[in-house]
């Protein structure tokens, strides 16, 4: 690493992270099942079966935001990293960083927020642990979880599993969790306001896998966006992976956003979302279970997976030429999970 420090950027899931993670952590901590850097470690219990188990902290800025706040997005989050693995999410810890000052009736709107979250997508809050710092210490309120989920027998999914042939699928509309994050902190109102896109996809993923027990990769597009996520994926299973702009589901105010502000819709954070690597002769059911679901109604075919160029994403644009989708760098928008 050039840098002497840690920047901002070296969160934001792109390259810069990749190597804070690859020369600091992995390196000296590295193991079998740490090495593969899934959004969950998948873990053999001695003949009693497998659990995936996974660990989030949460900094969101602002912690109060259309569609969503900082205790839904602990919990969705938690629950997608365990779904994204195949799991069942079954149980989640909560730990409070609070700084003094914060409202009691914000602590208690989170909690709430938290309860109604934990309910929807049907998982206990089963321990935790609650540290208040001075005034400055923390930025009102960050949360840490962890969270167990049951791993269905014959299920192997993994960033590293994707096949030349394979298909990819999205299940929705992209980039609107970041779009809605960036308005609130910076301010800005658009003729149609966007919501965060926070959600809890365990049901989704069910359906999905009692559709098709040959999906290989899955992974909820959140720091560093889809761009970041196909790239994991490209990466870890060494090929290549094509997708068609025109495919993408992308909302009018996203896009228009995005435009005026000079993003890219692919590299926006999403937290409602999810990638999915199948067999080809599946795809056709993964994506009708995907759109009988509340969370994948708008889901889409976007690409295939392919041997030539591995380790590359590449776009192919509406008008018909091709671009490189490269990882992020940083991130576009610091502090949106």
């Amino acid at each position: 690493m050039a840098e002497k420090t840690v920047l901002l950027a070296h969160g934001g899931g792109g390259t810069l992270m990749r190597d804070l993670l690859a020369d600091v952590v992995v390196k000296e901590l590295t193991n079998p099942i740490l090495s593969k850097l899934d959004d969950s470690a998948v873990l053999s219990l001695a003949g009693q079966g497998r659990i995936a188990f996974t660990t989030d902290s949460y900094v969101v800025k602002p912690i109060f935001f259309r569609g969503g706040d900082i205790g839904r997005l602990a919990v969705c989050g938690t629950v997608n990293d365990l779904a994204m693995s195949g799991a069942q999410p079954k149980f989640i810890s909560l730990a409070f960083i609070i700084e003094e000052g914060l409202p009691l009736d914000d602590l208690r709107r989170i909690v709430q927020s938290v309860k109604q979250a934990a309910q929807e997508a049907e998982v206990a809050i089963v321990t935790g642990d609650t540290k208040v710092v001075e005034k400055g210490g923390a930025d009102r309120i960050f949360i840490n979880t962890a969270g167990i989920g049951l791993l269905p027998e014959g299920v192997d999914i993994s960033a590293s599993n994707a096949q030349p042939g394979d298909v990819v699928l999205l299940s929705g509309f992209i980039g609107d969790h970041g779009v809605a994050i960036m308005s609130e902190r910076e301010g800005i109102a658009f003729e149609t306001p966007v919501s965060s896109d926070v959600a809890p996809l365990g049901k989704l993923v069910s359906a999905m896998l009692k559709a098709s027990q040959r999906i290989h990769c899955l992974k909820d597009p959140t720091r560093g966006g889809v761009a970041a996520a196909l790239n994991e994926f490209a990466s870890a299973s060494k090929v290549g992976i094509r997708v068609c702009e025109d495919k993408l589901p992308i909302r009018p105010e996203v896009r228009g956003a995005c435009d005026m502000l000079g993003f890219d819709p692919l590299y926006v954070a999403n937290e409602g979302k999810l990638l999915a690597v199948c067999h080809p002769a599946d795809a056709q059911a993964v994506l009708a279970a995907m759109r009988a679901t509340a969370y994948g109604e708008q889901a889409q075919i976007i690409g295939e997976v392919s041997a030539e160029k591995p380790g590359l994403v590449v776009l192919r644009t509406a008008i018909g030429g091709t671009r490189i989708v490269d990882w992020p760098y940083g991130e576009q928008l610091p502090r949106i999970c």
